[in-house]
């Protein structure tokens, strides 16, 4: 099971991360409570070793405003949340980063649609930390494709079961408060979702 843990601002829950095993960290570089900037990102990546996909999350910028972003980060991903047309992927292929595309499960669920190399399907509110039907995408997407959304460590395993998804992916789910990470969570949701 490949496992992102996302939103992370702080070195020690960085460091947990990798030491527990996730596959990929994201950093978010868009509005959110768990925003950071590029710069702060671009230290917490240099935490990560190579084999750890660090991953800048946008959400609604322009590609030459996630472009600049991206670089500025040193992150080796760049996802897209929400409504990104298929022109703002390919404007971004040439970086030759891993391309995540984010959508709610009403979107086009095939992994490559839009060129990405990974697709993320989350919850109707996403970035809410609500649980929601995930078995209502049992079956529907294609290719490497994580469940996000009103995950924790608690119904991980539950999540995985009823949509039987590629991956997952976390954020509020390993949360003390909005947008505070807690290492006891983030190594509890690992160990769930490898059971």
């Amino acid at each position: 099971m490949y496992v992102k843990i996302c939103g992370l601002s702080e070195e020690e829950h960085v460091r947990t991360a990798v030491e527990a095993g996730a596959d990929a960290i994201g950093f978010v570089l868009t509005h959110s409570p768990r925003r950071v900037t590029p710069g702060r990102a671009a230290a917490l990546a240099a935490l990560v070793p190579p084999h750890v996909l660090t991953v800048g999350v946008f959400k609604g910028e322009d590609p030459d405003t996630v472009r600049a972003a991206a670089l500025a980060a040193g992150v080796r991903a760049i996802q897209l949340h929400g409504h990104h047309p298929h022109s703002d992927f390919t404007a971004l292929k040439d970086l030759g980063l891993t391309l995540v595309r984010a959508v709610a499960a009403d979107a086009d669920l095939r992994c490559g649609a839009y060129d990405e190399d990974l697709l993320l399907v989350d919850a109707p509110r996403a970035g809410a930390g609500e649980p929601w039907d995930w078995s209502a995408v049992r079956g529907r997407p294609t290719g490497r494709w994580l469940l996000a959304g009103g995950l924790t460590p608690d119904n991980v395993g539950e999540a995985v079961a009823a949509a039987a998804p590629w991956g997952v992916d976390v954020s509020s789910g390993v949360e003390v408060a909005r947008g505070v990470k807690d290492s006891a969570l983030i190594r509890a949701f690992l160990k769930s979702a490898r059971p």
